[in-house]
């Protein structure tokens, strides 16, 4: 909002309109000040509204900052589960497609404003506000978790990965393949093009290394029928 600009001169928006207003700007306040040094008057004037509005939809602070991460999160799974939705089920190349994939949850999933911005939140509130985070735990990262060991348990069963626990395995290629760019995020960057692809290009190498099945070079179905001719 231009400063000294009353609120009451913009135009009229509907309920939702200003509720989505007031999250967007907390979310880029919180993000820049801190929960701590975040106020409800610089999140109104922010968003164009006037203090009272902020309450009435939100109420305190802490419930607004809640609503936030709520907001970011519901947000980031539409993403990821959109993402996780071209996972290649069935392979031609296995490490070389599951390369497009990290790069696809990277720039769509993680490199992301909503991602960079409830990493942001998360790092720097995390430790001392869990409590804040404790819907984040169960609906964030344990649901992509899930989605994506079943994706990982049906290559297993049918022979392209060696895998006991589909759970670790959808952990530790979420954690390797996005491994390298987070110096870069702790500083506040933005990884380039090159260094999303090289990252998920060495991250999956590691995981396959894991738990590709190396006496399995093809598939078993081209595999039979190799042997058969």
């Amino acid at each position: 909002m231009k400063p000294g600009v009353s609120p009451d001169t913009f135009p009229p928006r509907s309920h939702e309109a200003k509720r989505l207003s007031v999250v967007e700007a907390a979310a880029s306040v919180f993000c820049r000040e801190g929960f701590s040094g975040a106020n409800i008057d610089l999140i109104a004037a922010e968003a164009g509204v006037s203090r009272q509005t902020v309450y009435n939809h939100h109420g305190d602070k802490e419930k607004l900052f809640i609503a936030v991460v709520r907001d970011l999160t519901e947000r980031c799974n539409a993403g990821i589960f959109a993402t996780i939705a071209t996972f290649p089920d069935q392979p031609v190349d296995l490490e070389a497609d599951l390369v497009d994939f990290a790069v696809r949850m990277n720039r769509n999933c993680i490199c992301n404003r909503d991602g960079r911005f409830l990493r942001k939140l998360i790092q720097a509130e995390g430790e001392r506000y869990p409590e804040l985070f404790a819907e984040w735990r169960e609906q964030g990262p344990g649901r992509t978790w899930s989605a994506l060991a079943a994706r990982f348990a049906r290559l297993a069963y049918a022979d392209f990965l060696s895998i006991d626990d589909p759970d670790v395995a959808a952990r530790q290629f979420l954690g390797l393949v996005n491994a390298e760019l987070q110096i870069t995020f702790m500083l506040g960057g933005m990884p380039s093009e090159d260094e999303v692809l090289q990252s998920a290009t060495n991250g999956v190498r590691t995981f396959m290394r894991a738990f590709g099945r190396h006496k399995h070079a093809a598939h078993p179905a081209r595999k039979s029928a190799l042997v058969s001719a």
